[in-house]
């Protein structure tokens, strides 16, 4: 898609779309036809119109390269004949990868129709305390849009007015520690401004913006002008911890006791989803949540022909994380003989039986229409968890090691360890860097995170990655066998390793290239980038 195309497209559908791309839980009907004229006049208005945020303008993003880029290109996932993984795992993807093109669309779209909600609300009437609330919605999206962008492509165009970009869409691009303070300024705002309790399931409250925060604080802290620095910058760690303890000790959110329990359609907005894409069951396409038939091994699971999971598979470099008792694995991967008794309900649950030594996808798997009503072809209904309470233990545990081999911080342990507990495991005594990783790997596997980790690290140890990363041997493929009684994975010796492409390993992977429409459209994009004016200044008194 162009870069004219993508902003004057949000431009022209921004009103029309907020009435039909809201979940159950955050719709609102329209008693007439919406105008300019007559629109934002009530709080009601803005709901309408921050609603799409929570679901269209994310479709494409979330539809195969939330975990095509964020878990098969840290080499969480193997999908060797599916065109929307494996150009991410082989890192051999190019301006023309489609989930690419759709993704920077996507975020765009994001930017874009929060801009509008921006616009238009704060040209409303309605009483400042009100607009406030509801600009730092769309704020909050604008920023995490911006943070994805920053962690994907570095240097990006910053857009505030749509209008703008219309009218002349070749423009130069802004550094990525500009985009990045962008970021952080969208969520301080988002962080003062949004309510402290959500006022329908499902919205944003402050506390969601103050652990968004602390994930771009955390890579925030890495950047400088020397990759291999070794080191972080302390005030921005501190910032990071700072913003992860308003969620711990004031924010409404806990962990849910049962780790399986997180990837049902009934627990959608539970008490541990500090924002979630919101899906409607049994919507139109583009508001619906689709991974699960990308996922699921067969037709015995959706009930329908949308099941093309059998090529989808745990990499056998992820199953070696796994603990020999880590209770997430079976919520996260199948495995033979393992069982869920929310699938195939009706029969007394459902066994898997893949006849082969591989685990497919279970994270996002829930089954069929007749196991819940509210999934449909195509459509699990299931929140897409975008932050949950567990990141956010993670970051302050990984911005209280800071730039320390280890920490016994009290907070960092127990946020470590209640994670620990709830899989099954045994508590830490002392973190180190491997203790942090190992539990970001497994407990955020599938939920498309596991490759922003690995970005955040090279920005101030990367050879250090770029050597991980040429260490999980992806040209390889192994034949494994695998026990999923004691999450043991080993090398079949009866079958032949075979081989596969993979790109060059360097530090250019850090960095995706722009879609090739854009640089056709707008070839600035290939020019150094122009710092940003900011109009505004920092936010002081968070904390």
């Amino acid at each position: 898609m162009k870069t004219k195309k993508i902003f004057y497209t949000v431009l022209m559908i921004a009103l029309p779309f907020v009435w039909t791309s809201c979940s159950d839980l955050l719709d609102v009907e329209p008693e007439d036809q919406i105008t300019k004229e007559n629109f934002y006049k009530t709080e009601s208005d803005f709901q309408a119109a921050t609603g799409p945020l929570y679901n269209k303008v994310w479709f494409d993003f979330n539809d195969k390269f939330y975990y095509g880029l964020g878990d098969g290109r840290s080499d969480n996932l193997y999908a060797p004949f599916s065109d929307y993984v494996y150009p991410f795992t082989d890192l051999s993807e190019t301006g023309l990868t489609g989930p690419l093109v759709s993704a920077w669309a996507s975020l765009y779209n994001v930017v874009q129709q929060s801009n509008n909600v921006i616009i238009g609300i704060t040209d409303s009437e309605v009483s400042e305390s009100i607009k406030s609330k509801y600009i730092a919605e769309a704020r909050f999206m604008r920023g995490t849009a911006y943070w994805y962008l920053a962690s994907l492509w570095g240097d990006v165009i910053i857009s505030t007015d749509p209008k703008e970009l219309v009218k002349n869409p070749i423009v130069n691009k802004n550094p990525l520690k500009d985009v990045y303070e962008f970021a952080i300024r969208d969520l301080e705002y988002a962080a003062k401004n949004l309510p402290a309790q959500a006022g329908q399931a499902g919205r944003l409250t402050k506390y969601s913006a103050f652990g968004m925060l602390s994930r771009v604080y955390l890579s925030y802290s890495g950047i400088s002008d020397n990759p291999n620095s070794g080191s972080r910058n302390q005030e921005y760690l501190d910032l990071a911890k700072k913003a992860a303890l308003k969620v711990i000790n004031d924010g409404p959110y806990t962990l849910m006791d049962n780790y399986a329990d997180l990837f049902k359609i009934d627990n959608n907005n539970n008490t541990e989803s500090m924002f979630a894409l919101q899906w409607v069951p049994n919507g139109d396409y583009g508001v619906t949540n689709t991974q699960q038939a990308y996922f699921a091994l067969g037709s015995d699971i959706t009930g329908d022909d949308a099941a093309w999971g059998y090529w989808t598979r745990a990499s056998y470099n992820v199953l070696q994380e796994y603990e020999s008792t880590d209770n997430r694995r079976k919520a996260t991967w199948m495995g033979d003989n393992d069982y869920y008794a929310e699938i195939n309900k009706a029969n007394g649950g459902y066994t898997v039986d893949h006849g082969a030594d591989f685990l497919t996808v279970k994270k996002g798997v829930v089954g069929s229409n007749k196991d819940n009503s509210k999934i449909s072809r195509m459509n699990s209904a299931l929140n897409t968890y975008m932050l949950r309470l567990g990141e956010v233990y993670l970051n302050y545990a990984e911005a209280a090691l800071g730039n320390n081999a280890s920490t016994a911080d009290a907070t960092a342990l127990m946020g470590v360890n209640k994670l620990r507990s709830r899989a099954g495991l045994g508590t830490k005594a002392t973190l180190t860097y491997n203790d942090i990783i190992h539990e970001r790997r497994v407990e955020l596997c599938m939920e498309g995170q596991y490759w922003y980790d690995l970005v955040r690290r090279s920005y101030y140890k990367q050879q250090e990655v770029i050597n991980y990363i040429t260490g999980q041997n992806r040209g390889t493929i192994v034949p494994i066998l695998y026990n999923t009684a004691t999450n043991t994975v080993s090398v079949d010796p009866s079958k032949s390793n075979s081989s596969r492409s993979i790109g060059v390993i360097d530090e250019t992977i850090f960095l995706l290239p722009y879609p090739e429409s854009e640089l056709i459209q707008n070839p600035l994009l290939r020019e150094n980038p122009v710092p940003y004016t900011f109009t505004e200044d920092r936010i002081t008194d968070l904390f």
